[in-house]
């Protein structure tokens, strides 16, 4: 009979280990996701971190690899602009009528304007047979001529060309082509320059690219290690409700347990108790004879009472007590 009254508590009792067990066992495993999820993090961090540094010096290389290539360009334009002055003096050298005037070199061009320029000033200085009419002429397209030597004049700073004297024409050619010569190797040691700059990004790339997929792979893991933990946290949550409700009734079982103790003992208690021993009746007795002065026991009267205590039963009482001794002292 006890073996049959125990099992249904013993039964909870197992479950709640059993499970209690498996809560532990899937709290260890949620703080192993979790912790892998914390490492991956700080992996994927760290990575994350080297990789923006070596971007910035990419970047940064980048930049200066640009800045070496216009440079470079720079060297290139003066060369062609230059050598485009030479083939122009060569033309010009050689009495070649000159087909494309609208294309000649600023140089060629400013130095044409400022020769006119000189040859008008000074006709109007020493030719004294000019008229008003051809003075205001001369004067006034030596305004134009001077108009547009302002205009050529910053284009010619730009490239950093040389100024060539028309009139020595093949010392013009010499001092062109070697300046054009200098540029071209400017031009030539800029690209090297730029090439060296190049070899130098070229390995950060690839380094980059790693980088770049080993971050994306910590990610991942840190992203699935704590979607595992979360998933296993899910999980304990709702084997703690389940856990608690075991609890509960196993709380519940305890109590309907104490109670039917506390029952039983009161019930053998009473069952034990004689009316002398009964607190509650003494108690009531009391009661009833200070209120009434009287108090009834089984089938004994009131009015016998009474009678007992009444003062012609204790004169009898003391008469016969008188008597008596009057005869003992006969």
């Amino acid at each position: 009979m006890n073996d049959v009254a125990e099992k249904p508590e013993d039964d909870l009792r197992t479950r709640l280990h059993a499970m209690e067990t498996k809560l532990k066992r899937m709290r260890d495993q949620r703080n192993n996701f979790s912790e892998n999820a914390r490492r991956a993090a700080d992996s994927r961090n760290g990575i994350q971190e080297q990789s923006k540094e070596l971007r910035d010096k990419i970047k940064e290389l980048l930049d200066q690899q640009k800045e070496i290539r216009l440079i470079a360009k720079g060297h290139q334009m003066k060369r062609d602009e230059i050598q485009s002055q030479i083939r122009e003096l060569i033309s010009k050298k050689k009495g070649r009528k000159d087909d494309n005037k609208g294309t000649k070199s600023v140089i060629i061009q400013l130095s044409e304007t400022v020769g006119a320029i000189e040859r008008i000033e000074r006709q109007i200085m020493t030719d004294g047979t000019i008229t008003l009419k051809k003075e205001n002429s001369l004067l006034k397209k030596l305004k134009v001529l001077i108009s547009k030597r302002s205009e050529l004049s910053p284009l010619v700073e730009d490239f950093n060309v040389l100024s060539i004297d028309l009139g020595d024409m093949e010392g013009s050619i010499q001092l062109l082509k070697a300046e054009a010569d200098s540029e071209h190797k400017l031009m030539i040691d800029s690209h090297s320059h730029a090439d060296e700059v190049w070899d130098e990004i070229k390995p950060m790339f690839e380094e980059r690219d790693f980088m770049k997929a080993e971050g994306d792979r910590l990610h991942e893991s840190f992203v699935l290690a704590r979607k595992n933990a979360d998933e296993v946290h899910a999980s304990i949550v709702e084997l703690l409700k389940k856990v608690n409700e075991i609890r509960d009734e196993m709380k519940a079982e305890i109590e309907e347990g104490r109670l039917l103790i506390e029952n039983h003992n009161k019930s053998v208690r009473e069952s034990l108790t004689t009316p002398d021993m009964d607190e509650d009746l003494a108690n009531s007795l009391s009661a009833q004879l200070m209120e009434q002065g009287s108090l009834t026991f089984g089938g004994t009267l009131g009015g016998d009472f009474i009678e007992i205590n009444s003062p012609k039963s204790r004169n009898k009482k003391q008469s016969r007590k008188l008597g008596t001794s009057r005869g003992r002292k006969k």
